[in-house]
This record gives structure tokens, C-alpha cells and sequence, in this order.
């Protein structure tokens, strides 16, 4: 048994009506790449009703009924940094 805590899952709800999985599949895919050390899982998740809510364990990191719209990759890179790995550069989406 190992005292490791197992790494965070991100959870991305997209609507299929609304043909949304091309677009959460890219943030996925970006979020994995600049995350690979620091999240287990990142789950693409089918709904209805123009969902597109991201989660971090649950936590409602995005979502576009509350925040307006989707988020662009820079601010989701940055509250997801902010969440898992506070100490982490990101390059060019940490520049103002």
C-alpha cells in the first residue's frame, strides 16, 4: 500500500445536440499535454440541455451557463494551474 494520493480527474460535460465534443475534446487534449505530470484522468463526458461545465474532483472550474460563454485556454490553463500545480510556469498563457 502507498501513501500516494492518486491525481486529480478533470471532467468536461459537453452537449452532443449542440455538437460540442470536437470542442472538448481540443481543450482535453491541450490540458493533458500542459498537465501530464499533474492529472490522472481527464473524462469527456456526453450531456444535453447546452452543457459545457469543466470540473477538477468535482469542483466546478467552468461553466458556460454561469460563466458566460466558453472559457478561452489561457484562463482554464490558469485556474487549473491555480488548482493542481499553483507553482508551475505556463509559458506564453502566463503573460498578461
Amino acid at each position: 500500500m502507498t501513501d500516494i494520493a492518486p491525481l486529480p480527474r478533470l471532467a468536461i460535460h459537453y452537449c452532443t445536440g449542440c455538437r460540442w465534443l470536437l470542442r472538448a475534446a481540443w481543450m482535453a487534449q491541450e490540458l493533458l499535454t500542459t498537465f501530464e505530470q499533474e492529472l490522472g484522468e481527464v473524462a469527456l463526458l456526453p450531456g444535453h440541455g447546452g452543457v459545457f461545465r469543466i470540473e477538477l474532483d468535482g469542483k466546478v472550474l467552468w461553466d458556460r451557463k454561469i460563466d458566460d460563454g466558453f472559457p478561452e485556454l489561457k484562463l482554464l490553463k490558469q485556474r487549473l494551474r491555480d488548482c493542481i500545480a499553483p507553482e508551475k510556469p505556463l509559458g506564453h498563457s502566463d503573460r498578461p
